[in-house]
């Protein structure tokens, strides 16, 4: 019997703006705002859910601001994760919940925690590129992982994680791949304009490179004061053949689920053999310090 996974992706606006509430009601609104969709998910009969990056507050990086460091939590401590935790085990479904970590008083992460069908917390991802471009200031707010790149056995199959600017560095894809993952969940924020262009050519290339699924999560809408550009949804799924199965549109709130076939790996990768013929020792060079 074919392994089918039912896999889903949330694409989100932001509800209530800077200016128009406190950092708490803020993140109070988009957190009530996605649980209408987590539900939608369960009743669709998802198995295995991710949502956005930083999922619960706005996309605050464009500014340099500290007060946002109050909405950091403690993973899996902290109130967000714990209602996450509740909801999985309602659903009996797999949870991937970026949110924006604090580990001690002062360091900060751009984490996602990985919640089992059980409601379990199984463990976290930290995303280990961090960019400092016009816009995208992430290094005041973000300490770069220091996690590696590990895989979560779920009850309904392998999940890694890959946060937004992961995406652009093929390594850290390749040992998701060499560590089991069978999907990869790639939370994002980005903007039309700076990479749109290579949305849809980067995370295909991973999947038929690595031999998995990704699942590619992007906001919707503009974020206010900031207003660095729109979020420009499109969420995806895609296989290891490099084939988009269900996308979302440009500028809606919504749920893209698609059935997920993980028999197609062994299948996919039986016939290309890139694992086999991959050259390790000839790969030495990407380990030291070139310019």
């Amino acid at each position: 019997m074919a392994r089918i996974v039912k896999a889903g992706l949330i694409q989100c606006s932001l509800p209530l703006h800077e200016g128009e509430g406190s950092m708490k009601e803020i993140v109070d609104a988009m957190i009530r705002k996605h649980l209408p969709l987590i539900d939608e998910a369960g009743q669709k009969g998802v198995q295995m859910l991710c949502l956005q990056e930083i999922f619960n507050t706005p996309y605050f990086c464009p500014a340099q601001d500290p007060k946002w460091f109050r909405t950091a939590e403690k993973i899996p401590d902290g109130p967000t994760v714990k209602l996450m935790q509740e909801y999985a085990k309602k659903h009996q479904m797999v949870m991937v919940v970026p949110i924006y970590e604090e580990a001690m008083t002062g360091v900060y992460y751009n984490t996602a925690a990985v919640i089992d069908a059980d409601g379990k917390y199984l463990g976290k991802y930290r995303k280990n590129h961090i960019p400092q471009v016009g816009g995208f200031w992430e290094k005041y707010y973000f300490k770069p992982g220091n996690l590696g790149y590990p895989t979560f056995e779920t009850r309904y199959g392998n999940v890694g994680v890959y946060i937004c600017y992961d995406r652009h560095f093929p390594e850290g894809a390749r040992l998701l791949a060499l560590h089991g993952a069978e999907i990869v969940f790639n939370p994002s924020a980005t903007c039309a304009g700076i990479s749109q262009y290579i949305w849809k050519v980067e995370q295909p290339a991973h999947a038929v490179a690595n031999g998995f699924f990704m699942g590619n999560i992007n906001r919707v809408g503009e974020e206010k004061p900031w207003n660095i550009g729109r979020f420009y949804g499109t969420s995806y799924f895609v296989n290891p053949l490099g084939q988009i199965l269900a996308e979302g549109s440009e500028d809606k709130d919504e749920l893209v689920v698609a059935d997920l076939n993980l028999d197609q790996i062994r299948e996919t990768r039986d016939k290309w053999q890139f694992f086999r013929d991959r050259r390790p020792e000839t790969y030495e060079d990407m380990t030291k310090l070139l310019p």
